[in-house]
């Protein structure tokens, strides 16, 4: 069953930055190993039992996820309210009011919601025979799931891994016992291949596809689009916590390990001009801008 939640331990939501945060810079993308490297990084902004993808119109009828970037959003959030209105958690500030959500992390001790400690938010190109040349804008008002609320298996486009200074360990389908001190981060990949009609479909994932090795995008889904992975941080301060670590959405027998019901949620509010720049000077040229550059002269910050 479903972790029980204490609603009063809910952190309280982010302010965010209400004005875009882009400057020049004199600072070059550095090379990379021929794949195209643009990321970001956004903090926590706010935890609801929303789901403004899955659940449209219905705000407090979904298990408590947790929400970056954009801070208005609600259960009633649309592509017309994320991409004009809200402040945003992410770099770069309102250049960025994208929605990033994923389940709330558990501790199941007393029910307490995790407030992570960082969130980076990969948009990637080069792999599984997607040329990043050819790749294009994801378009605005796109929206899309990568994984399943309702998996109770060790499977599915998500990891988990332990993270020291040093180190990435314990690298697997369930949430591990990371130790004290160290980091445990959460992985999620979403598809990249586009159909180029919808921007959105009935199980928001059929207009989109994943590319295979050999083969890139399937004739189905023509249109490939910078690669979008979720890194979801938490901090780890006490011996053996992560061992009760669960997800709002595992619903399933505790006797098996937290985290399978891992998935997330991405509703497009990038500034379509910011989003071009990045994909023109980052993605398809093949270099790696860092989590702050856009490749073309200027910084996020």
């Amino acid at each position: 069953m479903m972790p029980t939640i204490n609603r009063a331990a809910i952190p309280a939501p982010a302010a965010g930055y209400s004005s875009d945060r882009v400057r020049s810079t004199t600072e070059q993308p550095s090379g990379s190993d021929g794949t195209g490297a643009f990321r970001t990084v956004c903090d926590f902004s706010h935890m609801a039992f929303d789901d403004p993808i899955v659940l449209p119109g219905q705000p407090g009828a979904s298990h408590l996820h947790t929400f970056f970037g954009n801070t208005a959003v609600t259960g009633n959030s649309t592509a017309a309210s994320i991409a004009n209105s809200g402040n945003s958690t992410c770099r770069g500030g309102t250049i960025n009011r994208s929605a990033y959500w994923v389940p709330a992390m558990i501790d199941t001790r007393d029910g307490t919601p995790l407030r992570p400690l960082e969130s980076n938010f990969y948009y990637k190109t080069g792999y599984n025979s997607v040329a990043p040349g050819t790749v294009q804008s994801l378009p605005s008002g796109l929206r899309m799931i990568a994984g399943d609320a309702k998996n109770a298996a060790p499977s599915g486009p998500f990891s988990y891994s332990c993270h020291s200074a040093t180190a990435m360990t314990q690298v697997g389908a369930a949430i591990p016992n990371c130790p004290v001190g160290t980091q445990l981060q959460q992985h999620i990949v979403f598809p990249q291949c586009w159909d180029g009609v919808n921007l959105d479909s009935p199980d928001h994932k059929s207009h989109m596809a994943y590319p295979t090795a050999g083969r890139g995008c399937p004739s189905s889904h023509p249109v490939p689009l910078p690669e979008i992975t979720f890194n979801i941080v938490y901090l780890v301060t006490e011996a053996n916590s992560t061992q009760r670590w669960r997800l709002s959405s595992d619903n399933y027998s505790t006797s098996l390990p937290g985290g399978y019901s891992a998935h997330g949620d991405w509703f497009n509010g990038w500034r379509p001009d910011i989003m071009d720049t990045f994909v023109r000077y980052c993605d398809r040229a093949a270099v790696d801008c860092g989590s702050h550059l856009l490749g073309d002269g200027r910084v996020m910050y």
